[in-house]
């Protein structure tokens, strides 16, 4: 390895696998800077940087952003004078073999993909159970986080909703989504020998273990 970062991860899996909350473990268990490249998105369109331009100009048009803009927003977040110097965890890209392909040729190295693994009817339940605070944003679950009143947030009292993208309907087609599009890329990083697969289902601490007790032999083995 160079003088680049010391950890370069992408999480990968399906919707509702944890891939956020692992991402924030990390990042406090290692010191290393989380890119989620929605919230990277929506921050270099706030701030109106060139790239945030080029973005808009295809969000207004309701096209999709196209990847060498999404690759130059993450080369722009780790390069970043004091930004990702100990490391980065990639979350949310990429999602397809062409930008993983992308993400090769813009020399972005990466030394480990962690793939949670989860069931569907898992996800499905996940996802369908969450309940979210329209007011203030908290987020509950009926299975693992449930309000005191079943209904209310605990913390302004206004009444819960779930989200169109918790539907189940709407779960299943991004899963149908995700096995089309981004599930090829356990193929495309496992022929790479990136790929590490670690069992989604345990508790989240559990899974954080999992993924240092990998990255450990990781660097043992370069």
């Amino acid at each position: 390895m160079t003088d680049g970062p010391r950890y370069r991860l992408i999480l990968f899996g399906p919707p509702g696998v944890g891939k956020g909350t692992q991402a924030r473990l990390l990042q406090q268990r290692l010191g290393i800077c989380s890119i989620a490249t929605g919230d990277l998105l929506r921050d270099e369109v706030a701030r109106k940087t060139d790239l945030g331009l080029q973005a808009a100009r295809f969000m207004e048009a309701g096209s999709l952003v196209p990847d060498e803009v999404v690759i130059g927003m993450v080369k722009g977040r780790i390069r970043a004078q004091g930004g990702c110097g100990a490391g980065f965890i990639l979350d949310g890209f990429p999602r397809t073999v062409a930008q993983a392909e992308a993400l090769r040729a813009a020399d972005i190295g990466i030394d480990l993909v962690v793939y949670l693994r989860v069931s569907e009817e898992a996800i499905i339940r996940r996802l369908t159970g969450r309940k979210i605070c329209p007011s203030c944003g908290r987020v509950f679950h009926v299975e693992y986080a449930p309000p005191a009143d079943g209904a209310h947030c605990d913390s302004c009292s206004a009444a819960l909703i779930t989200r169109e993208d918790d539907q189940e309907a709407t779960v299943r087609a991004r899963l149908r989504v995700y096995e089309e599009k981004t599930a090829p890329l356990v193929r495309y990083y496992r022929e790479q020998g990136l790929l590490a697969t670690v069992d989604g289902m345990q508790e989240p601490e559990h899974v954080l273990q999992d993924i240092l007790t990998v990255l450990r032999q990781t660097r043992t083995e370069s």
